[in-house]
């Protein structure tokens, strides 16, 4: 169930994608929200350097590795615009990242590019659950999915 600080936290993750679509990058933005609702960690997709790997749901398991105890990990909540990748799940999971909250599911992001004509993304297209059996999940959100839909027209609009 998403409550109301959840969606203004998902909100959040919302703008940080439009502010990677802004500086040319694919729109996803995530946001780490500590076990007391203080953000932690806020960070916005930055594969456009080069490096694919550079996903911000994979900086928060990269920054709560380096800064947090486990148990504040656990206790930790992640906020983000799309539903985890594969890479970013097994992260989080490696981690001990508590649960995680997403605006629009993989499934969806998958539909959409396909629609758009794109080819489908060079790692399998997964759930959550399916690679982090044991964590909490809440998503999507159909208010805020339609707005990261429609950042991915953009993005990719302007690509073609």
């Amino acid at each position: 169930m998403v409550t109301d600080a959840d969606f203004r936290n998902l909100q959040r993750c919302v703008t940080l994608a439009e502010e990677a679509l802004l500086a040319g990058d694919d729109p996803f933005g995530s946001v780490l929200v500590g076990g007391d609702g203080t953000v932690l960690f806020e960070d916005r997709n930055r594969v456009t350097s080069g490096d694919l790997t550079r996903h911000p749901e994979f900086e928060i398991a990269r920054w709560a590795a380096e800064n947090l105890t486990p148990e504040q990990r656990a206790q930790a909540t992640v906020y983000t615009s799309g539903e985890h990748c594969a890479m970013c799940a097994a992260a989080h999971g490696w981690v001990g990242l508590g649960r995680i909250v997403y605006a629009s599911s993989s499934a969806q992001l998958a539909d959409w590019l396909g629609k758009l004509g794109l080819p489908p993304a060079p790692v399998q297209t997964l759930p959550i659950k399916a690679v982090v059996p044991g964590v909490e999940v809440d998503g999507p959100v159909p208010e805020l999915a339609a707005q990261v839909h429609e950042l991915h027209r953009r993005r990719h609009r302007a690509d073609g």
